[in-house]
């Protein structure tokens, strides 16, 4: 059994390995976007799902400082929000 399970793991690495920067920046780049989505109203764009991303706002500022940064802004986009 211990070396079915060790062949497994070997060819599952086998064929992810590649692909798992692949994966890694596939879902940066959606975090970014929900993250841009739930920022738009404080950014200045019309949200018409202002009221529902509102309160997931807090999670998102615990993330604020990488997401900037990744968009290559050396400060907050939003008066008032400092976290760097």
């Amino acid at each position: 059994m211990g070396f079915l399970r060790r062949v497994e793991r070997g060819l599952r690495d086998f064929y992810v390995a590649p692909y798992r920067r692949v994966f890694a920046r596939a879902k940066r780049d959606e975090e970014d976007l929900f993250m841009m989505l739930v920022l738009s109203e404080a950014l200045g764009v019309p949200n018409p799902a202002s009221g529902a991303t509102l309160e997931l706002l807090p999670e998102m500022l615990e993330r604020m400082h990488d997401w900037h940064t990744r968009q290559g802004l050396d400060s907050s986009p939003i008066d008032g929000l400092a976290c760097c």
